[in-house]
C-alpha cells in the first residue's frame, strides 16, 4: 500500500494454520509435508494477531483456501490457551488452512501455474481497478510497519496496488483484494451471482417477523 510520498509501503499481518485445532508453526524448512492450495494469502512478518485474525475472516468470506504468515511477531500456541479471538471461533474459518512458516513458497512452487502477486504501492504496480486476477494466485502482503522484502518481491509475477487516499490497515487490504477477486469472477461468469439469502451461511438468530425468512447469520448481519 502506498504512502502519499510515493514510497512503497504495505499494511498487513500474518497468521497460522489449518482448520480445527491444528496449528503449524514450523520455521524452515517444513518439518512435514504440507500441500499448497490456491488462491492463498501470505502475510510477511505481521505485527498484530488481530490483523491475522481479520485476514483469516476475509479468506473465509471470499474463498481463499490458505492463509500463511512469516516471522515470529505473531505466534499462536493453542497448548498455552492462545487463540485468534472471535475470528477463530467462526464456523466459516474452518474452510481455511492457516500456517505460520518462513518458507511458504516451498509448497507453492510445486503447483503448476501458480502466480505470486505482491500487493504494494509501487510506481510500476497495476491498479486493482483494472487488475485481472490470476486463477491460481498467491497474494503477498507486507507488514503493518514495513514493505514487502526484496526476497518476496523477486518471487512475484505481478504487482498490484489498491487505489486509496491513505494507507490501508493490513487486514482491510486483504479483504479489499479478495472481495475484488470474487466480484470480478462473478462478473466474468466464473462464479454465480446469487441472492443475499444464498450467499452467506452462518445461522445467527432471526429477523423480526415480516422482514425476511432467513436468519441474521444467513444474511451476514451479525451486528458487528
Amino acid at each position: 500500500i502506498l504512502r502519499p510520498s510515493g514510497r512503497p509501503t504495505s499494511c498487513l499481518r500474518r497468521l497460522s494454520r489449518p482448520a480445527g485445532d491444528l496449528l503449524a508453526t514450523e520455521r524452515s524448512p517444513m518439518s512435514k509435508k504440507i500441500k499448497g492450495e490456491v488462491p492463498a494469502v501470505v502475510l510477511v512478518n505481521p505485527n498484530f494477531s488481530h490483523n491475522v485474525g481479520a485476514a483469516l475472516r476475509g479468506c473465509s468470506c471470499f474463498d481463499a483456501k490458505q492463509l500463511w504468515w512469516t516471522g515470529s511477531r505473531v505466534k499462536i500456541e493453542p497448548e498455552k490457551g492462545e487463540r485468534l479471538g472471535r475470528e477463530e471461533r467462526m464456523k466459516g474459518y474452518r474452510k481455511v488452512e492457516w500456517f505460520n512458516n518462513d518458507r511458504p513458497f516451498d509448497v507453492f512452487d510445486q503447483i503448476p501455474g501458480v502466480v505470486p502477486v505482491v500487493v504494494e504501492l509501487l510506481k510500476t504496480a497495476e491498479p486493482l481497478t483494472t487488475f485481472v486476477h490470476p486463477e491460481d494466485a498467491v497474494y503477498i502482503f507486507g507488514p503493518e510497519d514495513g514493505d514487502v522484502p526484496p526476497g518476496f518481491r523477486a518471487l512475484a509475477h505481478r504487482f498490484v496496488f489498491i487505489p486509496s487516499r491513505h494507507c490501508l490497515n493490513l487486514s482491510a487490504a486483504v479483504n479489499v483484494v479478495l472481495a475484488d477477486r470474487m466480484m470480478k469472477r462473478q462478473m466474468a461468469g466464473l462464479e454465480p451471482i446469487v441472492s443475499v439469502e444464498d450467499m452467506l451461511d452462518e445461522p445467527r438468530g432471526q429477523f423480526p417477523t415480516g422482514l425476511f425468512s432467513k436468519s441474521l447469520g444467513s444474511l451476514g448481519l451479525d451486528g458487528e
